[in-house]
């Protein structure tokens, strides 16, 4: 009886949980950020000079990584200009995700 009292209690609750609208945030220049890309925290806009477009892909020097051209990771940057989603990892940064402008991509 008292499990079933907790669980009536809970449903309310998860209603609202479930009804609040899930949005990821904002670039500089006001356009969202994929919730896939970022879990809400973890995107920036970068310098230019942070991604270096070589003949294997695009080294990222924030996290030393080369991300190939055809790489899942990479998206058109809907405003021209570089972003990046990153995570820490135990020792260095690992690309979630790399926005790059439309004539790079």
């Amino acid at each position: 009886m008292i499990s079933f009292l907790r669980l009536q209690n809970l449903l309310p609750l998860t209603a609202l949980v479930l009804a609040v609208p899930v949005s990821a945030h904002e670039a500089p220049s006001g356009w969202n950020y994929p919730m896939e890309c970022c879990s809400n925290r973890d995107c920036q806009q970068i310098p230019a000079n942070d991604v270096i477009e070589r003949s294997e892909g695009y080294l990222v020097k924030p996290t030393g990584e080369t991300l190939s051209y055809t790489d899942s990771r990479l998206r058109k940057s809907p405003d021209g200009v570089y972003h990046l989603c990153a995570v820490k990892r135990v020792s260095n940064l690992h690309t979630i995700c790399l926005f790059v402008p439309p004539q790079s991509f």
